[in-house]
């Protein structure tokens, strides 16, 4: 036969095939439906999260411009730009200013409160609405009236202090009247989270708060808006080069339209990819659904496939028929999910665009629905190929006789080769594609073995019930025998149930500890307050004068000055090639001290410190694993930029740092004499031995009254904050993992299902030989049982470790096991497995005997 013919006898095989498939699937989709449900509920949680997150980082980049302020933002800390550096600005385009700092503002009764202070210009927004209530011109806003400046603030500050439109406050030496609520910002996002509540005031009148002494916190930041017409991304760019030669030590943090918020990008693309990987979750729980699908479909259409291999069809011939209704029934699982996830970004806004403060653009995404499509029809396959290559040796005579002795086998190695190279592009795509691939790794590698450790609970548990001595109790010894007999549904239970318990133990471990972290009790011998922008001038007296308002407490005073790394090994730091969990060092500025003893709440690890009376050449101490993660070693050379200067030092040590205990620490501590002459500011921690609201507050007063300038930041308050966010985080994983559990569940109905037939063979038979209706349920109740509770031990094992992984090595933060939640676990498992499987044996036991023993 030539290569010609051969090829048209395939084809007309294959059309031949695919019309048998879809004849089949004309009698309805009996016992599809878990198939399709899995299927389309993992599509859509991928599709879902794929489309708005394309759909969010649409709208981050439509909105760059006005999200930043201008097309490029060039930052400083401690130190406003030099006038020959705002003047080559200006030479490029219109220039605004602004700074932000934290500060205590002050009512008329003496209340107090933290707030984020932002001081602008006259030209302040240049891009976007600044959104007031009452709406006024910026410039009657904030303008000077009798000697009191003008300003807006968040409504939470008008709550806090019990604030009205028109009522003063103090800030510094400085005095405000409210004269409007912020009620949206044009360039928040590009700010981060605040640990106050907003407070809008002119630049102007900062200088009179008496706030801008030398050191303090203060970053102030030059928006550039460059001219119509010349303002893409290539001018951009030289824009950007042409201010760093002009000003090689200026120590410009420069941001553009196109990463206006690089934290806010990385923070949604490390979400996205979580909540990705739920959802693939979701579909690897969904793929044990289609393999029990595929199963008990070949199982049920056994006559139908004695019947093609006794005319004449090949092994190949059935596979392909079967597969191609697997392919076509994973389409339409797949297609349901798409439109489900696509309409997704259009949902939320419709519902709750009012109130989001992120710019969400809804939109089709064809890349994200292909992906989330592929994901579908790969999963499907990796999951139903081993049951369809079965098919291909098994004789005709097996397959009638498989109705009363199952015979296992292995599928062809062909078929083998074929599942292999499925699960590879699979694991290929979800590896390659993913924003932290290391992450992703872990997640596969724990899937498989969360796979083969529950494959192997399932054949553990079969072979000690087969080994139990023989019970004298029927229904326990009809239990044990369910558990082990040809056919049995112990490896179907196991595996669904168990990955959806390990998913469901994880998220509420992970989600414990997190409020345990941020919003329960604080660490032992954590701080209560830390007070920053303390004049250097004024630390020793600011510390006696803590002891003195505070008896009994303990006052740790640090200096502190803000730098960023500019370069390590002679590299520069946008050339260096960082460790995902130590390239934030290299994003912004960073807190730094010099100090000649080892500070508390760290350990050298390696190399010696420098000692008190040390006067050499400029040296570093660096955390351990950020030293690690950016491949330094002791004796490297690393450049740190502070107020304007390059100030090279050499890592004499590494050092593991304690940062639960909320201390003061900094990633780098400088020898003495690093930084002489150099103006700054010290930062302070109170720790109370017992912390109460009412001291708190007196503290804080005190504070204010004798020390204007200086900062209270109370520690509770700041957690909370966190917590906030986090706690908003932890609810969107809840929710996409319910995708998963509620797959798990059908999953779980499904397999139940699968066994119904035999269920009602075993029902009958034994209600003929005189088995009770009682002891029919007791049997099936106690066999449910012990297989709930093994799978649940293990989902709380598996899921405990999963979550201590997590949460010890991505989030760095303490572990408690959880035992309540993990005991709720258990006692969900119990009742779902039992209430599904006693459900599905009423319906067994409602069969009547006739009808059942004419057709066996």
């Amino acid at each position: 036969m030539s290569i010609a013919s051969e090829v048209a006898v395939q084809g007309r095989a294959s059309s031949l095939a695919f019309r048998y498939a879809l004849r089949e699937l004309r009698g309805g989709l009996r016992g599809f439906y878990v198939f399709i449900a899995c299927i389309a509920l993992g599509v859509m949680a991928i599709a879902g999260v794929g489309s708005v997150a394309a759909s969010l980082g649409d709208g981050l980049s439509r909105e760059g411009r006005t999200l930043l302020g201008g097309d490029v933002a060039f930052s400083l800390i401690s130190r406003e730009a030099k006038p020959d550096e705002v003047a080559y600005l200006r030479t490029r385009g219109e220039v605004s200013v602004a700074a932000t700092l934290r500060a205590m503002a002050r009512s008329g009764d003496g209340k107090l409160a933290l707030v984020e202070l932002k001081a602008v210009d006259d030209k302040y927004p240049m891009l976007g609405e600044l959104t007031l209530e009452p709406n006024m011109p910026v410039a009657d806003l904030l303008a000077e009236r009798d000697g009191v400046y003008g300003a807006a603030a968040d409504s939470t500050l008008l709550a806090r202090l019990d604030l009205k439109l028109g009522d003063r406050v103090s800030i510094g030496s400085a005095t405000y009247q409210i004269r409007s609520v912020v009620a949206a910002e044009p360039d928040k996002l590009a700010g981060g989270v605040g640990l106050g509540p907003r407070f809008l005031i002119s630049e102007a009148s900062l200088r009179a708060t008496d706030l801008l002494q030398p050191g303090s916190l203060v970053r102030w930041i030059y928006r550039v808006k460059l001219p119509d017409g010349a303002n893409d991304d290539r001018a951009t760019t030289a824009l950007i080069d042409g201010a760093r030669a002009a000003a090689p030590e200026a120590g410009w943090e420069v941001r553009s339209r196109n990463n206006a918020s690089p934290q806010l990008e990385r923070t949604i693309n490390r979400f996205t990819q979580f909540l990705t990987l739920v959802g693939l979750a979701a579909l690897l729980v969904g793929g044990v659904g289609v393999a029990n699908a595929v199963k008990s479909h070949i199982d049920r259409r056994r006559d139908v496939i004695a019947s093609f291999k006794a005319l004449g069809a090949t092994g190949r011939d059935v596979f392909t028929i079967y597969c191609t209704q697997v392919v076509v029934l994973a389409g339409i699982g797949s297609v349901i999910g798409l439109v489900l996830g696509a309409a997704l970004p259009f949902v939320i806004v419709g519902l709750f665009g009012k109130l989001l403060p992120l710019p969400v653009v809804p939109a089709l995404h064809p890349d994200e629905l292909a992906l989330s499509f592929l994901y579908g029809q790969l999963t499907a396959l990796a999951f139903g190929l081993w049951p369809l290559g079965r098919v291909h040796d098994v004789p005709v005579a097996a397959l009638f006789r498989e109705t009363v002795a199952s015979e296992w086998h292995r599928p062809r190695w062909s078929y083998l080769a074929l599942m292999a190279v499925v699960v590879a592009l699979l694991i290929g795509v979800a590896i390659g594609l993913a924003y932290d691939k290391r992450v992703a790794a872990v997640f596969v590698a724990s899937s498989i073995a969360v796979f083969l450790l529950l494959r192997g609970i399932a054949e553990i548990l079969m072979a000690v019930a087969r080994r139990l001595p023989r019970s004298r109790m029927t229904m326990l010894r009809l239990a044990i025998a369910n558990i082990h007999r040809p056919g049995a549904l112990t490896p179907s239970v196991v595996l669904s149930l168990g990955l959806g318990l390990a998913v469901l133990v994880t998220i509420t471990q992970i989600d414990g500890n997190l409020r345990r972290q941020f919003l329960a009790a604080l660490p032992e011998r954590a701080p209560s307050f830390f007070f920053i922008d303390i004049p250097s001038t004024e630390a020793d007296r600011f510390a006696a004068f803590l002891a003195q308002i505070a008896a009994g407490s303990t006052v740790e005073d640090v200096p502190m000055l803000r730098g960023r790394i500019v370069a390590a090994r002679g590299v520069k730091a946008d050339q260096l090639k960082p460790s995902v969990d130590s390239e934030w060092v290299l994003q912004s500025d960073r807190g730094l001290t010099y100090t000649g003893e080892v500070p508390k709440g760290s350990k050298i690890v390696e190399g010696e410190w420098w000692g008190p009376d040390y006067s050499g050449p400029p040296l570093v101490s660096m955390e351990k694993k950020i030293a690690d993660g950016l491949s330094l070693k002791i004796g490297d050379e690393i450049v740190v930029n502070v107020l304007g200067r390059d100030v090279p030092a050499k890592i004499a040590n590494l050092r593991n740092i304690d940062w639960q205990g909320l201390g003061i620490n900094f990633v780098l501590v400088f020898s003495p004499n690093a930084f002489k002459g150099a103006p700054h500011s010290h930062v302070a921690t109170l720790t109370e031995p017992h912390a109460g609201t009412t001291d708190d507050a007196r503290i804080i007063k005190q504070v204010a009254d004798a020390f204007p300038m200086v900062t209270s930041v109370r520690v509770r308050e700041a957690l909370e904050t966190v917590g906030t966010v986090v706690s908003n985080l932890v609810l969107a994983i809840r929710g996409a993992s319910a995708v998963t559990l509620i797959s798990a569940i059908l999953v779980l109905g499904g397999a139940l299902a699968a066994g119904h037939r035999h269920r009602v063979y075993d029902a009958v038979i034994l209600k003929t030989l005189g088995a009770t209706r009682v002891r029919l349920l007791g049997a099936y109740a106690l066999e449910y049982l012990m297989i709930g509770f093994a799978t649940a031990i293990f989902g709380v094992i598996a899921g405990s470790v999963a979550a201590w992984l997590i949460v010890t090595r991505l989030m760095t933060l303490s572990f408690i096991w959880q035992a309540g939640s993990a005991a709720l676990v258990v006692v969900a498992a119990l009742v779902v497995t039992v209430g599904l499987g006693l459900a599905g044996t009423l319906l067994a036991l409602n069969q009547k005997p006739a009808s059942v023993l004419r057709n066996l």
